[in-house]
Order: structure tokens, then C-alpha cells, then sequence
């Protein structure tokens, strides 16, 4: 079972509608759903949220430590709650699928990206779920940076919105733990 889900993103009015953080759009989505409220809570640098989601109980955290020092935050939470990395869900923007596609796995890389790097630095194991929402790449290299953090184009962000909705339509499943019926929903057309 998941008993952490982990949205991630960069805190402030600047980053709420960029491509960064749609691991903060899915999280605060889940939350409004299942009418889980947030609270900051400095010690963990972030902001967290517990409550009942799909009849089991669940944290809540969006680190606000920016997405490179991710894994402060949630090294200190799942620590202080006692969370084996099996039992979290890391939510985030994945350039490596165009916009609409969202895949569920388990363990892997990171994948050039500085939060799922900075989590594996400071869980020390590579072994936690994730749950990919597809952003797109830019094409190059170079503009990687510059392309998570700008919004994307409408047509971008209602395939991205739709794929939201298919990942919140699997949530029951991922939360009880059953990922294999979970990604068979998921990464079915």
C-alpha cells in the first residue's frame, strides 16, 4: 500500500503553472477530491496534508525546498512517520513522454531529473513508485531548463489535464497497492 504521495514542484506564484510542477497540480487535485487539507509544517520543509483517500489513510507532501533539494524534505518525512520507500509515490513531470501519457513504475533512474536524484540521494534506494505525467522534451538539451519552467501551451496542458484525470481514476488502485491492475488502466490507450 502507499501510505505517502509526494507531489513535486517548485514553491511560489512564479512556478505554479509551469511544466515543473504538475506534480503539485496532481497532489493538490487528489487533495481538493478527497478534501485532505494542507498545512505547512516548517520541520518538514513543506507543506503536508493527512486524511482518509479511498477508504485509506494517506499522507500528503509537496516539498517547498525547490524540485533539487526534494529529497531533504522527504527524507525527514518518510523518516519521522516511519515510510519504507516501497510504501511512496513520488508524483512528477517526466520529459521523456509527450503530454497526454502518464506511466506508474517502480524504481529505475532518474533520468537527468534533479528531484527523483536528489529523493535517491537521501532515501538511499531507487526503490520507491513513481508516477510519471508526461511534459515533453524541448528538443534540445539547452533548453531543457528554460522549457520545465515556462507554462505550457494550451493544447500541451489539456492533454496534460486529461492524462491527470486518468492517473486520479487509477488512485484507488495505487493507494491500495494494486499497481499491476493500477498500470494495466493506466498505460492501456
Amino acid at each position: 500500500m502507499i501510505r505517502l504521495i509526494v507531489g513535486l514542484g517548485n514553491p511560489g506564484r512564479e512556478y505554479e503553472d509551469t511544466r515543473h510542477n504538475v506534480g503539485f497540480w496532481w497532489v493538490d487535485a487528489l487533495a481538493q477530491a478527497q478534501k485532505i487539507s494542507f498545512k505547512s509544517e516548517a520541520k518538514f520543509h513543506g507543506l503536508t496534508g493527512r486524511g482518509m483517500a479511498h477508504e485509506h489513510e494517506v499522507l500528503l507532501l509537496k516539498p517547498h525546498t525547490f524540485m533539487n533539494h526534494s529529497g531533504r524534505s522527504v527524507g525527514m518525512f518518510a523518516q519521522f512517520y516511519k515510510i519504507e520507500p516501497t510504501e511512496i509515490l513520488v508524483v512528477h513531470d517526466e520529459l521523456d513522454l509527450p503530454p497526454g501519457i502518464v506511466r506508474l513504475k517502480m524504481g529505475g533512474g532518474h533520468g537527468g531529473h534533479n528531484g527523483l536524484k536528489d529523493i535517491i540521494s537521501h532515501l538511499g534506494t531507487k526503490d520507491f513508485w513513481r508516477l510519471r505525467l508526461g511534459i515533453g522534451h524541448p528538443g534540445e538539451r539547452t533548453e531543457v531548463s528554460n522549457y520545465v519552467l515556462n507554462a505550457p501551451r494550451p493544447e500541451e496542458r489539456e492533454l496534460m489535464v486529461r492524462a491527470m484525470h486518468k492517473a486520479h481514476s487509477a488512485a484507488h488502485l495505487i493507494i491500495a497497492g494494486k499497481t499491476e491492475a493500477a498500470m494495466l488502466k493506466l498505460h492501456s490507450a
